[in-house]
């Protein structure tokens, strides 16, 4: 590991915590809370069998629940990193690792956001992915998270894997070299606490995800660029995302008339609609008459 570190000297840098002002969306924080808390007293945290998956949804108690979740989450993974059990990278630090010692790249997302755009060579095993489930507790959450914003955002319910660990250990030997990556960063680090309580100990967390990535420090393949793989729903098609609006402020006037027409499409749409609506009530009065 120690060669690892020295073929790169001049481009790893190892953050002193985890960023405060990292953001992921409430239902990427949701999903992290059902990840198994770590048995061992290293890592800050009580013995517990796990938590639940909690409904994106649901009162002031589970907001506070969540929040003291989180608190205590990445109260773990700063001491993580504190204690070099994880090093830090940044997507450029990943890509030349990758380059200059073809060092394997563990891509945890979830398949809808793997689909859109992936590094070339990296090995895809999600920590979560959809939740295929159909009994009546989780159809409520679904739909329930479809309408507190999941229509907006496009973010699916999302089910923890519990064979995550053993796919991983499946296909790599635990002193082997893992740099972990998911969209925003917070999945791919509780994805890393997890690998470090199995007896992974050579392990490294890419900061802010690949949605921090530019073009150039990743081979990238399938049809969209890595900042646009973790948006979707209606706001995606509008093109109302940061991640869109910073393209388009790149890309110029072309880029955004493009969503300028969905946008206006919508409207006549939602006026014919609305047109269409008057006319039916008096029609159908007609014929009631009659």
């Amino acid at each position: 590991m120690e060669a690892f570190g020295h073929t790169l000297t001049t481009t790893l840098a190892i953050s002193p915590s985890v960023p405060r002002r990292q953001r992921a969306g409430h239902q990427e924080r949701s999903s992290l809370l059902s990840v198994p808390r770590p048995r061992s007293p290293n890592f800050g945290g009580r013995s517990s069998a796990g938590v639940r998956m909690g409904a994106a949804v649901g009162g002031e108690e589970e907001e506070v629940r969540q929040a003291k979740e989180m608190t205590a989450a990445r109260r773990r993974w700063e001491a993580l990193i504190r204690e070099q059990k994880i090093k830090v990278l940044t997507p450029r630090e990943a890509g030349y690792a990758i380059q200059l010692s073809n060092k394997t790249l563990l891509d945890v997302r979830p398949s809808t956001e793997h689909n859109k755009a992936w590094v070339k060579g990296s090995t895809w095993i999600p920590i979560f992915d959809l939740d295929t489930s159909v009994d009546m507790p989780t159809l409520a959450k679904k739909i329930t998270n479809f309408v507190m914003g999941g229509w907006w955002s496009g973010s699916p319910m999302l089910a923890y894997d519990k064979g995550f660990i053993a796919k991983v250990e499946e296909k790599f030997p635990k002193d082997s070299d893992l740099i972990v990556v998911c969209q925003k960063g917070l999945r791919s680090l509780a994805a890393c606490e997890l690998l470090c309580n199995a007896g992974f100990r050579n392990l490294f967390w890419v900061q802010g995800g690949l949605e921090a990535a530019e073009d150039e420090d990743f081979q990238r393949e399938g049809p969209e660029p890595f900042k646009l793989a973790g948006i979707g729903g209606v706001s995606e098609f509008l093109g109302w995302t940061d991640q869109q609006r910073a393209i388009g402020a790149k890309e110029g006037w072309g880029y955004r008339l493009v969503f300028t027409g969905r946008l206006l499409g919508l409207i006549l749409m939602a006026d014919a609609l609305f047109l269409g609506a008057q006319k039916l009530g008096p029609l159908l009065q007609e014929l009631k008459s009659h």
